[in-house]
């Protein structure tokens, strides 16, 4: 008989294990219904193994799945489904030359007719604010549009418990507000949620309790309204970490220009229009965008990667519009770029750390003969300074982590010393302890002098790391300010291309 009371969800002395390595160990954990739990933890903790058991995609080794007080052998996504567990995972699960229609269908089962499935999307918009236009294509949809398709599909099938991984990574702050409206509508409805995210901002104004796991392991739960960022994190890493972020002064005088610059794709259509921005030495610029709007043009032109079809790039007043990455270096521009593909432009992931710095800097050797001496020792610095695990330089980078990839990206950039650094999405996808070892290395790089452009996705480390913030929409910038004085809805209006 249906247990009323119990738990929407239990876990009970899970574990799953991929030859030694154990991924998640005798994890016990309760989701209520009507509840919203945040789980938090490092990239490695276990949080996907464990929800990937939850919704089928793995079998535990031991332990016990309970859903509404009975137990449930779940071996399979659709043994999750008739159990009611709906997973939204970060990248969409939908087709896209489909519409609207057609995903929530081929979800839900042919059965459902085109009448049904009106009537059940109008009422699940008069209960949950969800909105959809069923004949439109996926590829025609915004982010924020697919997500919502992939949350009506999993409720048609009868999910009323939800898992939803890294649900506003890639959203607008408009956008995450209705989806958060969305999920309290869904709680006040009954729903048990879960949400996996780094943004702790989130976990605070959303959940009602965390979960943490580290190692593998639940090592506590809170109640939101009676912890913070500061402990959670501590909880996480096993460590206090200081999230406090300093703001040295910057120098007055432009180290780095752009005028009135603009790139065109190679099928001609126009990515970067007339663009004009200085950084001063001293300086984080950030710059945030919906996904397009010309991030990667603008990091790729100033690296010398990207021609530009007009207007100056500047560094120190020379121009280095037209050069290629050597000639800006052989210029005495010193440059760092930290790309937005680790491996594929950053990194080469069958080489070991120490050849992967080797590729900054043989040019500097004297003579003919490479020495690799000199280069393992500083290998072993960066590993050591910058706590990459596992701590061995000749192991090859395509087997680390993302968050001790781009420790090692970042640490060669910084060992060239350079004037300027560009980074793209450098934390994206990182713990907050990984992320935290790179906004103090940034930091450290203010307090040297050395300009920085910072593009990012996440608006409150946005406003929190970087003095000013520039906005770009198709291209174009919609706005660039102080990140002191600035709010996200502010931003986030400025990415769509409205007024701030």
């Amino acid at each position: 008989m249906l247990n009323t009371r119990a738990p929407a969800l239990e876990l009970r002395l899970l574990t799953k294990a991929f030859g030694s390595l154990v991924a998640c160990d005798h994890i016990n954990m309760t989701l209520h219904a009507g509840e919203i739990l945040a789980l938090l933890g490092e990239n490695g903790s276990g949080k996907t193994t464990l929800m990937n058991m939850i919704a089928g995609l793995y079998r535990p080794d031991s332990g016990d799945i309970f859903v509404r007080g009975i137990k449930a052998d779940i071996h399979s996504p659709s043994d999750a489904r008739k159990h009611g567990i709906g997973m939204i995972h970060q990248h969409f699960k939908l087709v896209d030359v489909f519409t609207a229609r057609q995903n929530i269908q081929l979800g839900a089962g042919r059965d459902m007719s085109d009448r049904a499935l009106n009537e059940k999307v109008r009422a699940l918009g008069e209960r949950f604010g969800l909105t959809a236009r069923l004949d439109q294509k996926v590829y025609d949809m915004s982010v924020g549009q697919k997500q919502t398709v992939e949350i009506i599909k999993a409720l048609c099938r009868g999910a009323d418990i939800l898992i939803l991984d890294e649900p506003t990574a890639v959203l607008t702050p408009q956008e995450s507000d209705r989806l958060f409206d969305i999920l309290r509508r869904m709680k006040a409805d009954g729903a048990a949620i879960i949400i996996i995210t780094h943004k702790l901002g989130e976990v605070m104004a959303l959940s009602d309790r965390v979960a943490i796991l580290r190692g593998g392991r639940n090592v506590g739960e809170a109640l939101t309204s009676k912890t913070n960022a500061a402990e959670l994190t501590e909880k996480m890493v096993g460590q206090k970490v200081d999230l406090s972020i300093a703001r040295p002064a910057m120098k007055q005088t432009p180290l780095f220009s752009m005028r009135n610059v603009s790139v065109r794709s190679a099928d001609g259509v126009l990515r970067l229009d007339r663009v004009s921005f200085d950084i001063a030495g001293g300086e984080i610029l950030g710059v945030a965008g919906i996904a397009g709007s010309g991030q990667k043009q603008l990091c790729e032109c100033i690296a010398g990667l990207e021609p530009i079809c007009g207007g100056e790039i500047l560094f120190k007043g020379k121009n280095i519009a037209g050069q290629s990455p050597r000639q800006i270096y052989d210029i005495g521009v010193r440059l760092g770029f930290i790309p937005e593909d680790r491996l594929g432009m950053g990194l080469v992931g069958a080489m070991d750390v120490t050849d992967n710095l080797l590729l900054r800097e043989y040019r500097l050797q004297p003579g003919f003969f490479i020495k690799r001496g000199p280069v393992r020792e500083r290998a072993r610095d960066l590993i050591k300074r910058l706590s990459v695990a596992p701590p061995d330089p000749s192991r090859p980078v395509g087997q680390l982590s993302g968050g001790n990839l781009q420790k090692v990206l970042l640490g060669r950039e910084l060992l060239s010393k350079p004037e300027l650094l560009i980074t793209s999405y450098v934390v994206r996808g990182l713990d907050v302890h990984s992320s935290y070892v790179i906004y103090d290395l940034l930091n450290d790089c203010k307090l040297m002098g050395v300009g920085a452009l910072f593009v990012g996705e996440d608006l409150d480390v946005l406003l929190e790391l970087c003095d000013r913030v520039l906005v770009l929409c198709g291209g174009q910038i919609t706005g660039l300010v102080n990140a002191k004085t600035a709010t996200r809805e502010q931003i986030g209006l400025m990415m769509v291309g409205q007024s701030g």
